[in-house]
């Protein structure tokens, strides 16, 4: 069992991670349109300040958070990601395994990863709890103590899937925010009819995300088969076209390909009708481009309450998105790094 942690110790070691989020946030940030940018800052400083998701920002403090916030990352862009000290040890800051050993029995988790374009994400929480699932095992964490500006709501590292609760809950709260602005008759209307979102927001927002919780499991475990069915080749393609539009084309994918082979086969045999609704409510763009059975087949289920279509249509979309996959790899075979311009002809709305 390793020394408690001091609150000090905890202390430096909440700055320690923090200083690598603003590094890497320094390095990352100019990466998003401005509309996203400004959306994800507005979260970001919402954390910061400990604000409930519901509760109205000022836009002028918001905006003086914002210019000192991007004063300080000028001045960190250049330095280079610190180590993490834990109880006497320093570890590299991508080593989960060796942080997590000195943490979990502490009831904190660690995560130092890479999402979309490449980006390094870190952050530090307290642990809820931990689940085997299969081969893997589940940290589902609450608080975070830590965190850079984008938050991703689930990652997989090695054989531990990460789940941060606040992160998710964030989420949600801005596509539900979203919805309620123009209040449209949609997917969204549709989950939202399971719960008392205008009466009580916050608990509403609770059970919300603590349904999504398996959602967000299930589909790193699809991520995961995805993976093994496309092989290595995948991680060297997307390598290969990072921070480029192919990149989203690439990722849009193959999280198509993992709902199809966990995500929905789970919902819909647990009839999980809220998380049903809430998925095709998140579902735009090319990933929605990509299954025309799997809405039509969700249309008739709005139609009728009848799940059997919605179910005889997650195999189809498989193989479509595995097919589009593939051809991806074949473009990377033959182009190497050049690929990624090549890539645009598979979103041509004419082949799906």
């Amino acid at each position: 069992m390793p020394p408690r942690l001091t609150r000090q110790a905890l202390h430096e070691l909440r700055l320690a991670i923090q200083r690598n989020c603003h590094i890497s946030d320094a390095r990352y940030a100019g990466e998003y349109s401005l509309c996203t940018y400004l959306l994800k800052m507005r979260e970001y400083y919402r954390w910061e300040k400990g604000f409930a998701s519901t509760a109205k920002l000022q836009n002028g403090e918001v905006g003086d958070w914002v210019h000192h916030r991007e004063r300080m990352w000028a001045e960190l862009e250049d330095d280079s990601f610190e180590p993490i000290k834990v109880c006497g040890h320093r570890f590299d800051p991508f080593d989960d395994d060796g942080i997590n050993h000195e943490l979990l029995p502490q009831g904190l988790v660690y995560s130092g990863g890479y999402g979309r374009f490449g980006k390094p994400h870190f952050f530090l929480a307290r642990v809820l709890r931990v689940e085997p699932c299969g081969h893997h095992r589940v940290i589902i964490s609450g608080e975070e103590y830590a965190r850079d500006l984008s938050a991703p709501p689930a990652m997989t590292r090695g054989k531990t899937i990460f789940v941060r609760r606040q992160s998710l809950r964030t989420m949600i709260w801005e596509r539900v925010e979203e919805w309620r602005w123009k209040r449209r008759d949609n997917a969204m209307a549709r989950a939202m009819a399971y719960y008392d979102i205008d009466l009580d927001p916050e608990r509403a927002l609770d059970q919300i995300t603590d349904n999504e919780l398996e959602t967000a499991i299930m589909h790193e475990l699809g991520e995961r088969i995805a993976g093994e069915l496309l092989g290595t080749a995948w991680e060297e393609l997307l390598l290969d076209v990072v921070r480029t539009p192919a990149e989203v084309t690439a990722r849009a994918i193959r999280d198509q390909l993992a709902d199809c082979l966990s995500t929905l086969p789970a919902l819909l045999a647990l009839e999980n009708l809220p998380a049903v609704h809430f998925y095709f409510a998140s579902l735009n763009g090319l990933r929605k481009q990509l299954s025309p059975g799997l809405t039509q087949a969700y249309q008739h289920l709005v139609e009728s309450g009848d799940l059997s279509e919605l179910k005889r249509s997650i195999a189809p979309g498989r193989r479509q998105s595995l097919s589009v996959a593939r051809d991806l790899l074949e473009l990377h075979r033959r182009h190497g790094d050049a690929c990624a311009p090549h890539v645009a002809a598979l979103t041509d709305p004419g082949r799906f």
